[in-house]
């Protein structure tokens, strides 16, 4: 087990130390996980496929309540909001 300290900047950026991520590739999607007081980091692709496509659609979810809870949502037809869908 490798072992590291880094800190939370003020954007909210974490520095994953360079001897854990030398597996890891530029721009790679890693999932966070709060379990309690621990934060677990998966690589998304290491996922099963259909657990990766669900916790891609909560997020997008999430985000798309926190428009709408700002007042920014918008409303769409049909046919543009499946459109819209498709393309996540």
């Amino acid at each position: 087990m490798d072992v590291g300290i880094t800190r939370v900047s003020s954007k909210g950026q974490v520095v994953i130390p360079l001897s854990m991520r030398n597996t890891l590739s530029v721009g790679e999607e890693l999932l966070i996980i709060r379990d309690g007081d621990r934060y677990i980091l998966k690589p998304l692709d290491e996922l099963e496929p259909a657990l990766r496509e669900d916790i891609l659609f909560a997020e997008k979810t999430e985000k798309a309540f926190a428009e709408y809870r700002k007042g920014s949502f918008t409303r769409k037809e049909k046919d543009a909001f499946c459109e819209e869908l498709a393309s996540w």
